[in-house]
């Protein structure tokens, strides 16, 4: 389960034969970042259903690692030799610079049907996004989030001071080590298949993930100190090649919007009260597990930190990314005054 089945030329070789008819066949291939039953798992399949059983097309889905890492998955996308891919904006982020705002701590609330509706109805997310990856040769189908980012340590903590020198593996994503930089650590940059390794040999203090993935990834086995800062959710996308989306009919433009669409609801539904089952299940698992809460007093001193990566974010995006920004800030206020 820890072990990353790296992409064999074998397997290369099979992706590609045919491919310059993938617009034409009827069996799409779809690769997501996750384990067998995680979110994106999930999200892929509920789409799989709904264009299996609303057409003559076939999805395959490939999960993490089958055909390499996620940047492997991102570039044969482009490449045209997946049709489809889920990945989350801590990878696109070097593709997308503007897709890293989403690490920005303390931008997005913590409250689950507050988080939702913002989704549902941000300008930003379902209007700008999309001619953003545009840019890139991809059709973005879908934005939503995975979980609250739960932080695990080699020890407990409750201030930026406690974190002072500790190597916290981080994605690729220039911002998220800002965040972590602006926090007191020492970020640590790690492909997704080393983080278990490296926790169990010291290489590595401590990691951030959903608490799905710290379950599914048994990284509460060697990283058992779990604390909920309140600094953000886990967010990820799913696109198709834009070439390949372009070429469909109009007919099946729509059924793949539409299994986007079903799935998204799946996934908002299973998302609930997954969070709190995973945790349990933690819990019964293992008697070193200890769980920290910080109070909104303990919050507010990493809250304190978090302009600075605004600013940052700003640095790496210009105009363009401060405009983003300025109209996430407005679709989060619009959501709370409904609230």
């Amino acid at each position: 389960m820890k072990a990353t089945k790296l992409m064999t030329t074998a397997t290369v070789g099979a992706l590609l034969f045919g491919m310059s008819a993938a617009a034409h066949s009827a069996n799409w291939r779809y690769a997501h970042e996750e384990y067998q039953d995680d979110v994106q798992d999930v999200f892929a399949h509920a789409f799989k259903d709904y264009i299996e059983e609303n057409s003559d097309n076939t999805v395959q889905i490939f999960r993490f690692g089958e055909l390499g890492e996620s940047d492997d998955i991102m570039e044969q996308t482009q490449a045209g030799i997946l049709q489809f891919v889920n990945q989350s904006p801590g990878f696109t982020g070097s593709l997308i610079p503007e897709a890293q705002i989403f690490f920005v701590p303390y931008l997005l609330p913590t409250d689950e049907e507050t988080v939702i509706e913002f989704f549902n109805t941000s300008v930003a997310i379902n209007e700008m996004f999309p001619e953003l990856y545009a840019e890139q040769g991809l059709e973005l189908l879908k934005m939503y989030p995975e979980g609250e980012m739960v932080v695990t340590l080699d020890e407990p903590f409750t201030t930026p001071e406690e974190l002072r020198g500790k190597n916290i593996r981080t994605m690729t994503n220039p911002l998220l080590s800002a965040t972590y930089r602006a926090f007191g650590a020492s970020p640590t940059p790690l492909p997704w298949g080393e983080v278990y390794g490296g926790l169990q040999t010291g290489i590595l203090d401590g990691q951030e993930n959903p608490i799905f993935w710290i379950e599914s990834g048994g990284l509460y086995e060697v990283s058992p100190n779990l604390v909920y800062t309140g600094h953000g959710w886990f967010t990820t996308a799913m696109m198709a090649n834009q070439d390949f989306f372009n070429g469909l009919s109009e007919e099946e433009q729509q059924l793949v919007r539409d299994a986007s669409d079903h799935a998204y609801e799946v996934i908002i539904e299973h998302i609930s009260g997954l969070a709190d089952d995973s945790l349990a299940r933690i819990q019964e698992s293992s008697d070193e597990v200890t769980v920290t809460r910080l109070t909104e007093e303990q919050i507010d001193a990493f809250r304190a930190r978090a302009p600075q990566v605004e600013e940052r974010f700003i640095e790496m995006t210009g105009d363009r990314g401060r405009e983003l920004l300025d109209q996430f800030h407005a679709d989060l206020e619009a959501v709370m005054s409904n609230d």
